[in-house]
């Protein structure tokens, strides 16, 4: 096996891996769910233990039909190409893409971020790079279960290359094969370059509407049914 040098260049093509999270993961969405509440400054509202963040994604007492309950994939990044191997028992095919670089990738964080995919026991260069994160819905609106994408990030160092298009498109591509209405969430207005890129993936916009949410005291008033 080759050493990896910290921090980590990659140059000239980046080979990617979209695959569905498993329980060996669960440190690593840990992080990256701390980082994208790192970058929207909401780190004072982040509650989840790694416990409690395995017990939601992966329950094992209750669990939902694929892609209904919490779902999880990851994005992985490697300097050598990933292995097509077509797994019998594999939930998901994972998606394989290269991307040519227009400059190098340096990434500081790669020890912290080094995959523990049991798929790769013969390939230590594999990096996880960012998630996208989205469940089933229900809406008035249609007559059957949509998916609600609740996030996508990115580690700092994987930006700007492209890849949301290809995470993105992913979940989109599961709702079409899987008989989903629609795909729908949050998009952030302050944020041009998000708005923009959904805009451009097909989504559409409603300007009429507002995102509500209820939490903490304005929740638990209404604990006991007799004070309503």
């Amino acid at each position: 096996m080759a050493t990896i040098e910290t921090p980590l260049t990659i140059t000239e093509k980046v080979y990617v891996r979209v695959r569905l999270a498993n329980e060996n993961d669960i440190h690593h969405i840990y992080k990256l769910f701390f980082q994208i509440h790192e970058y929207h400054n909401y780190t004072h509202l982040y509650k989840a233990t790694e416990s409690s963040l395995c017990d939601l994604l992966f329950n094992k007492t209750n669990p939902s039909p694929l892609f209904y309950g919490p779902s999880i994939l990851l994005l992985e990044v490697s300097p050598t190409p990933f292995s097509d191997i077509d797994s019998k028992g594999e939930k998901f095919k994972p998606v394989l893409k290269k991307f040519d670089l227009r400059a190098n990738v340096v990434d500081k964080e790669a020890d912290e971020f080094k995959s523990n995919s049991i798929n790769d026991d013969d390939k230590n260069d594999v990096f996880i790079a960012g998630y996208s994160f989205f469940y089933a819905n229900y809406s008035c609106f249609y007559d059957k279960a949509g998916i609600y994408f609740e996030s996508l990030y990115f580690r700092e160092s994987y930006r700007k290359l492209g890849m949301g298009r290809l995470l993105f498109g992913t979940v989109a591509s599961i709702a079409a094969n899987n008989g989903f209405s629609s795909v729908e969430g949050i998009v952030a207005v302050w944020n041009k370059k998000s708005y923009d890129f959904y805009v451009d993936m097909g989504v559409e916009i409603f300007e009429e509407f507002r995102y509500g949410k209820m939490v903490g005291d304005a929740l638990q008033k209404y604990a006991d049914p007799k004070e309503i």
